[in-house]
């Protein structure tokens, strides 16, 4: 009759999983090696399957242990996710920190409007922001030194992160420009930005792709004049007009309402920005998360439609 199976001996493979070899994963565990290497020993047992094999001066996961693995990392996330639930329900009355990151390539507005009902909560919360690039930003999430990642994309195929993307919603884009630079336009939109200066996202952020492939679809050759990771630097330059520039539909209206210097010139359907907010959990349970993810059903819609169109100036500085 094989031995009863036990927690403690499944959290010492999983930590020796994790670390690439008992003599690390003792080191993190505050044991001796040979304490580790007799509880995978008796995991071993109790499942009556070999769990690693050697390879050279190291271990490497049998099949089984690899099924193993999967279904540790799911059971001591949840019990993650347990304890800092537990955390929003502690008595001291102080505020509870929430920790964002936010990828780079996401709108500042967007990013506020998102995170504002988090700080609006019944029960005070001190909000800590990180601005970072995508896959750094995972790493931080996966030793849960952040709460919840913010981004323009799932999690890319190339990042071994146990996380899961959960997607807010979708906009299409719209094209600005200065007045100035919207009158040299030739031709009815989109074909109007054939040749013309095109102010574009970074290489990291997922709408750069999309828009690339799309002006190639139409056969469109602008100059580009500028790549920035920051959009509120590309909106910078765009009002001094040294460019067109696209950004999310869903800010059009906040956009041209907090200048006097740009105009519509048109919109598309065909390429989208996608928000999505990443996390340890399966289910969104943390407080705040939920409360950005309702939040999003009001400020993030599904506009993909293949809706193409030019914008007639309606504001007097417009025509």
């Amino acid at each position: 009759m094989r031995p009863p199976f036990n927690y403690k001996h499944l959290h010492y493979f999983w930590t020796v999983a994790r670390a690439g070899g008992v003599h690390r994963a003792a080191e993190s565990l505050h044991v001796t090696p040979q304490t580790v290497s007799a509880q995978l020993l008796q995991l071993e047992d109790s499942l009556g399957r070999s769990l690693f094999e050697r390879s050279g001066r190291g271990l490497e996961l049998t099949d089984a242990g690899r099924l193993v693995f999967g279904y540790a990392e799911e059971i001591f996330s949840l019990g993650s996710e347990l304890r800092e639930a537990l955390d929003m329900f502690e008595e001291g009355g102080r505020p509870r920190d929430f920790r964002v990151g936010v990828a780079d390539a996401v709108p500042k507005a967007i990013a506020y409007r998102l995170l504002e009902p988090a700080v609006q909560m019944a029960e005070p919360v001190r909000l800590i922001c990180r601005e970072w690039k995508l896959d750094s930003l995972l790493s931080e999430l996966a030793v849960h030194r952040l709460d919840l990642v913010i981004a323009d994309a799932p999690i890319p195929r190339s990042v071994n992160v146990r996380a899961f993307s959960h997607r807010l919603g979708v906009s299409g884009i719209s094209f600005f420009a200065t007045p100035a630079l919207a009158k040299r336009l030739v031709g009815e939109f989109p074909f109007s930005l054939d040749g013309v200066p095109l102010l574009v996202a970074g290489e990291d952020a997922a709408q750069r792709g999309r828009l690339e492939r799309w002006l190639d679809s139409n056969r469109l050759r602008p100059q580009i004049r500028g790549e920035f990771d920051d959009s509120a630097l590309m909106r910078a330059f765009g009002e001094a007009g040294v460019g067109v520039f696209a950004g999310p539909t869903v800010l059009e209206a906040d956009l041209l309402a907090g200048s006097r210097s740009l105009s519509v010139i048109g919109r598309t359907d065909d390429v989208t920005e996608e928000y999505y907010a990443i996390s340890v959990e399966r289910r969104l349970s943390h407080p705040c998360v939920v409360a950005i993810a309702e939040a999003a059903r009001d400020l993030l819609f599904d506009t993909t439609g293949g809706d193409t169109r030019a914008v007639v100036p309606t504001r007097e500085e417009d025509r």
